[in-house]
C-alpha cells in the first residue's frame, strides 16, 4: 500500500474509533510501527490528528482527559495491576504516584488490606477510602488539573519525611539505553524523590511505553528493582531489558 492510501486508511480508522495505536495500525496494514509514526507525523503536521503516547486521537478529542486515559488500553492495565499485587504486603507504606495505570492498581487490592499508601495522585484517594484498611497520607503541592496530581517543591520535601518499603511508579516511558523519562518535568522530580525515599522501586509499565524515552530523565534501569509489564515475561520486547538486572513480570 502507497503512502497516499495508508495516510487515508489512518483517517478513516481513526474517525470510526477516535484514538489509533502504532500496534494495531501496523498490523492491520502490514507495515513497521515506525512507517505508522512517520505518517502519523505527517498527519499531525498537517493538523488532520493528534500524537498521542503509542498512537493518535482525533483532533476534537485533543488533549486527552484523565478519563480518557483511564479508558486507553485498559485491558493492558489490568494485566498489570493483577501482576503488581504480589510487591504490596500488609504493614507496608507505599508511594504511589500518578498516572491511570496506578488507579487500576488501586482497585485489585484486596478487601482486608491493611498498610499505607503516601501519595500525590488525588485521583487514587476515593479508589483507596473504599478501603478502611488502608492509612492515605496525601502528599501537598501544586495541583496539576491534566494529570489529577499535586507536584512542585513542596511536594517533594513531604515526600522526604517518609521512607517507603515500596515505590509503585507509573512509568511515562522506559527505555533499556534511556532509562526511565517523564513528560513533565515536576513529575518527574516527584519520581526521584519518591525513588530516593523508598527501599525498592517498582515500575509499572504497559508495552506502548516500552522502548521509547521522553525529555526528562528520571533514572537509569540500574536503579529500577521491578519491571512490570502487560507482556508474557518471554515476550521479545523485553529482551533489551534483561541484562538490565531488574526483575521483570
Amino acid at each position: 500500500m502507497v503512502k497516499e492510501q495508508r495516510l487515508d486508511h489512518i483517517l478513516t480508522v481513526l474517525k470510526g474509533s477516535e484514538m489509533v495505536t502504532y500496534e494495531l495500525l501496523a498490523q492491520s496494514l502490514k507495515v513497521s510501527e515506525d512507517t505508522i509514526r512517520r505518517d502519523i507525523d505527517i498527519l499531525h503536521k498537517n493538523g488532520l490528528l493528534s500524537k498521542v503516547r503509542g498512537g493518535a486521537i482525533l483532533r476534537s478529542r485533543n488533549p486527552l482527559t484523565f478519563q480518557d486515559r483511564s479508558s486507553y488500553l485498559k485491558k493492558g492495565k489490568d494485566v498489570i495491576a493483577l501482576k503488581a499485587q504480589q510487591f504490596v504486603k500488609n504493614g507496608q507504606t507505599i508511594f504511589m504516584d500518578g498516572g491511570t495505570t496506578i488507579c487500576a492498581v488501586a482497585t485489585q487490592f484486596p478487601f482486608n488490606a491493611h498498610f499505607r499508601v503516601v501519595t500525590n495522585n488525588q485521583a487514587l484517594v476515593p479508589i483507596l477510602a473504599k478501603n478502611k484498611g488502608i492509612e492515605i497520607v496525601v502528599l501537598g503541592g501544586v495541583y496539576n488539573r491534566d494529570t489529577e496530581t499535586n507536584v512542585g517543591t513542596r511536594t517533594c520535601q513531604e515526600v522526604s519525611m517518609y521512607v517507603a518499603d515500596a515505590y509503585l511508579m507509573g512509568a511515562c516511558a522506559a527505555d533499556p539505553n534511556h532509562g526511565i523519562t517523564a513528560r513533565i518535568r515536576e513529575d518527574g522530580d516527584v519520581k526521584q524523590s519518591m525513588m530516593n525515599a523508598a527501599l525498592k522501586t517498582i515500575v509499572l509499565s504497559n508495552h506502548e511505553k516500552l522502548n521509547h524515552h521522553d525529555f526528562f530523565k528520571v533514572c537509569d534501569l540500574a536503579s529500577v528493582d521491578v519491571l512490570v509489564t502487560d507482556l508474557p515475561s518471554e515476550d521479545k520486547r523485553l529482551d533489551l531489558f534483561r541484562n538490565k538486572e531488574i526483575l521483570i513480570v
